[in-house]
């Protein structure tokens, strides 16, 4: 079968693309995300300047991509087809990382749901009033209420993008935290909250070809559930196993969703540990049962969430089986964790 190469810009990695695939599909084989929703021509999303070479993108709507747009050299990438050699486009950074997306102050959502995961975790469901908020699996938004002296807090958004931009986030009660506390006993369905984000780099590396282990505890769960989802929606071939601890039995959440994937997705494996329980899948601390189960994590891309304590106990342990420190991401909640403003060469303009 005849093909064709990508070249993204500026990194030089090419991408094989069979005759008449497109673009989109071509890349997330070879594990590249594109930011997407519609796929089929309506939304604009996939939207990328192609610097060189011809493609074939058929009819698409002005909305989605303008007579200036086009003007100028963009094409949608869940239509276009590379017609022959290279089709050259602008995506990512030096080293084949993925863009981020600039932040943005105070967006507007209103709250449409409201679920109890476990006795200290509340989940929030979001939906913007105006153009969706942007970002990449991984990524936290910062949630505050500054004209009812709620300050702001960072919570890690819990799904993959969407169409309808609906935004997840599962907050942790904090004894002594006013934020999360106002979360807990004051938002009710229907009310309106401010967002400002995307901010964070815990996206790790979509074109990884090895194996992924995901460790996790309490909402630390958050950010693992929105990369392992994004990732196994796109094709991820790689065993992908989540590790989540947690003290007993009714503090294991989202049950329903990882039995999905679970069945969904042959290479995804979902188990517990758990701290004070004799049952489970295991029993035990992360860093007490990880030998036994994975001895050697000198292939494996290793991604860590939760409490910062947590983290820094994973990051030995992992380190300890021969993780490298180019396949390891992590993301400890902070109490009182600042935006991360990423540099400049790694927004999108």
């Amino acid at each position: 079968m005849e093909t064709s190469r990508i070249r993204l810009y500026p990194s030089g990695y090419e991408v094989e693309c069979k005759t008449g695939e497109t673009v989109l599909s071509a890349l997330e084989q070879a594990g590249y995300a594109l930011p997407n929703n519609c796929r089929a021509g309506a939304c604009g999303e996939c939207k990328i300047k192609v610097r060189s070479g011809t493609f074939d993108q058929g009819m698409v709507l002005d909305m989605a991509l303008s007579a200036e747009d086009r003007a100028e050299g963009y094409g949608l990438m869940c239509m276009a087809k590379p017609t022959a050699g290279v089709l050259e486009i602008e995506w990512g950074t030096d080293d084949a990382q993925p863009k981020l997306f600039p932040p943005r102050e105070a967006v507007s959502f209103v709250v449409v749901d409201l679920l109890k995961r476990t006795s200290r975790i509340l989940e929030l469901r979001l939906c913007p009033l105006g153009n969706p908020l942007r970002y990449w699996p991984g990524q936290y938004v910062i949630l505050g209420d500054s004209e009812n002296e709620i300050p702001p807090r960072a919570y890690s958004i819990a799904n993959a993008p969407g169409m309808d931009g609906e935004i997840m986030l599962q907050v942790s009660r904090v004894d002594d935290g006013t934020t999360s506390q106002w979360v807990h006993d004051h938002l009710q369905v229907g009310d309106r909250v401010k967002l400002s984000g995307p901010y964070g780099t815990f996206i790790g590396d979509p074109s990884a070809e090895t194996p992924v282990l995901c460790l996790a505890a309490g909402s630390g769960l958050a950010p693992i559930m929105a990369l392992a989802e994004a990732a196994l929606a796109r094709g991820f071939r790689q065993p992908v196993t989540l590790l989540f601890s947690a003290p007993g039995e009714s503090d294991v959440y989202e049950r329903g969703r990882l039995a999905l994937w679970q069945a969904r997705y042959r290479n995804f494996r979902f188990v517990t540990t758990l701290t004070r329980e004799n049952s489970g899948d295991y029993q035990g601390r992360i860093t007490e049962i990880l030998p036994g189960i994975f001895p050697d994590l000198t292939e494996y891309s290793i991604y860590i969430a939760g409490s910062t304590a947590f983290v820094e106990d994973c990051i030995d342990t992992v380190k300890g089986l021969g993780a490298r420190e180019s396949l390891l991401h992590t993301e400890g909640f902070h109490r009182q964790q600042s935006p991360e403003s990423p540099p400049a060469g790694r927004l999108m303009t």
